[in-house]
């Protein structure tokens, strides 16, 4: 299983090397792996953001950027991390709920409420990547619900991410992702095409009808196969 990605966002040196303590031990006693990286200031990690952290360990007051505004950026671009506000003004803490943080946790932060918060997040991250996955483009890291994930399409060597809002390409192969969503609602249609099941409207004669509108090609040898998942699929309600 991977590292937990974990950003802690403190701007007190004495309150930032407390969280570093807990998780060192949080990993120690859990058996956990986590990848910690430390910003000082809101600012720092809103900037240039890339959802690649699972989990944000965050201060509300600092100079530069708080917590609620680098949060309020930080949503813009993924919806998924799970955001735990770190406080000595519960006041302020209320509106942590607006940005959908998880949880509060009031300094000095106590072990066991730490150790509680954060059995709570790794088990909504565990959710979360069931839900999502990560992607790489080249030059970021992008974080796609699977639900909006319409269908693969293999071009050559490049794999075309056809979602809801829109196209990317990456490097990979329809292969790997047929390996990595095992289990899911994904089905191979041909050879170019990877279609979600959720998406599939209908089949008519050689061809599945998406969501999108779009209607992609089912080869012969697979139809029976992919009729069979897609009949499967929807008795199970999956």
């Amino acid at each position: 299983m991977r590292a937990i990605r974990i950003g802690v966002v403190e701007d007190d040196p004495t309150h930032c090397q407390r969280l570093l303590d807990y998780l060192n031990r949080y990993q120690e006693e859990s058996g956990e792996r986590f990848t910690v990286s430390v910003f000082d200031d809101g600012a720092k990690i809103a900037e240039n953001y890339v959802p690649m952290y699972d989990i944000l360990l965050m201060d509300i007051q600092m100079k530069q950027m708080d917590g609620i505004d680098a949060a309020r950026e930080i949503r813009k671009r993924d919806d998924s991390v799970v955001i735990v506000f770190i406080t000595s003004a519960p006041q302020y803490a209320i509106n942590g709920y607006e940005v959908g943080a998880l949880s509060f946790l009031l300094k000095p932060v106590p072990w066991f409420g730490f150790q509680q918060e954060m059995a709570r997040s790794i088990a909504q991250v565990r959710r979360n990547t069931d839900e999502s996955m990560l992607v790489d483009t080249g030059t970021s890291s992008l974080r796609l619900v699977l639900a909006d994930i319409v269908y693969f399409e293999s071009i050559r060597h490049t794999i075309v991410i056809h979602t809801l809002s829109g196209k990317l390409s990456i490097s990979s192969s329809l292969k790997k992702l047929e390996e990595q969503l095992e289990g899911r609602s994904f089905f191979r249609s041909n050879s170019c095409y990877l279609v979600n099941l959720d998406h599939v409207t209908g089949v008519q004669e050689s061809d599945c009808v998406m969501s999108t509108g779009e209607t992609l090609r089912i080869s012969r040898p697979r139809k029976k196969e992919f009729l069979a998942a897609l009949t499967n699929h929807v008795g199970t309600g999956r």
